[in-house]
């Protein structure tokens, strides 16, 4: 008979039974990944992340692991209920604590239910078990957020939201300016001039695999990131042992892109990468440079994927300005469970309308992509 057991810690199921359990060598369900959040002290109830891992036991046997996170807000998601929580609190009703399946501070999609089994009938029995698993830890709703799962059925009760991202995607290209061949002549001189205004400042770029950074190098870009929150007047999601633990654990999968002027670091991206895609993370910088974003969050992961036989580039959330360069608009999908049944209607209606507007904003977006016209 199966169980479904609750870990405080993901130490305490350990790195080889969490990732026997990995299906692929997609970065962000590793242990060694989620551990830094949490050793590092990013991921805490105090930061509003209390671990809650689940185990599905048969027989004895570990047959699945899912994160889970028990929330006391929303920041970090970056599927966006703010409006769910206010419309909860306007009734005199209580949005948070709530459930959250999700990689914290990073909306990458993969997947969210570990096994190496049918992820679905796993799926449908903890459906079953949500009002039982939010009673017990006094939550009032569950989020499943990027998964990959909803990808393989339809066959749920959930609420299923569908987004938008932008991603890049590798068609054989030989390097950049055949990526560029592709282009409409309008276009492609556009990308080239945005290239060229970095050069023109001055300004160089640096690629660096995980066991080349510096601890200096790294020093520097955590000043970077950290800037990025300062100046909206936050303070970052991530400490610095988190990037330590990352480079220590998992040197393989990091991409540091440095730029720099008369050989100083002026600015710093950092991506993940697995063995078909490049997943864009962090960024920052002290002062701003004209085109100094698109070219090292962008244009240097595009040749980087190019050179390395990267499939794809996930570039991560928002930002339409992307199309221009080459990025394509991707659904992307999560799926919510409400206690407050009173809720479940006006919501099921509200993502109806919003898929539709979703739908429209892909078709429409597509048709700015700079590609030329093929027959």
């Amino acid at each position: 008979m199966q169980e479904v057991k609750i870990s405080h810690k993901i130490s305490e199921i350990g790195a080889q039974r969490w990732n026997s359990l990995c299906p692929d060598d997609y970065p962000f369900c590793r242990y060694e990944f989620l551990s830094a959040l949490e050793e590092s002290n990013s991921v805490c109830a105090r930061t509003g992340w209390q671990p809650l891992h689940l185990q599905f036991i048969d027989q004895g046997e570990l047959i699945a692991v899912m994160p889970l996170y028990l929330k006391s807000h929303s920041y970090g998601e970056y599927v966006f209920d703010w409006a769910w929580a206010d419309a909860y609190q306007r009734y005199g009703l209580n949005y948070y604590p709530k459930l959250v399946t999700a990689i914290p501070y990073s909306p990458v999609c993969g997947p969210r239910l570990l096994t190496r089994l049918d992820p679905a009938p796993l799926l449908q029995q903890l459906e079953r078990l949500l009002p039982q698993l939010c009673e017990s830890l006094k939550a009032h709703s569950w989020h499943l957020l990027f998964p990959r799962e909803l990808e393989q059925t339809t066959d749920t009760d959930l609420i299923v939201r569908k987004g938008c991202q932008y991603q890049w995607f590798n068609r054989d290209y030989r390097d950049f300016d055949d990526f560029l061949q592709h282009f409409t002549s309008r276009k492609r001189k556009n990308v080239r001039k945005e290239r060229q205004k970095t050069q023109q400042q001055g300004i160089t770029h640096l690629q660096l695999s995980g066991n080349d950074i510096t601890a200096e190098q790294m020093d520097q870009f955590y000043d970077f990131y950290r800037l990025t929150y300062l100046k909206r007047g936050r303070e970052a999601y991530l400490s610095r042992a988190f990037f330590d633990l990352l480079q220590q654990q998992m040197p393989e999968n990091l991409l540091l892109v440095l730029a720099c002027r008369d050989d100083k670091p002026v600015a710093g991206a950092l991506s993940l990468r697995d063995s078909t895609t490049l997943y864009g993370r962090y960024w920052g910088c002290y002062d701003e440079y004209d085109s100094l974003h698109f070219e090292t969050c962008y244009y240097q992961g595009i040749e980087y994927c190019i050179r390395e036989g990267l499939q794809r580039f996930d570039s991560g959330a928002q930002g339409e300005h992307k199309i221009q360069r080459g990025f394509e608009p991707v659904p992307t999908w999560s799926a919510h469970w409400l206690q407050e049944q009173g809720f479940n209607q006006a919501i099921r209606q509200f993502v109806d309308e919003e898929t539709e507007a979703v739908d429209q904003q892909i078709e429409e977006l597509t048709g700015y992509l700079p590609f030329k016209q093929t027959s």
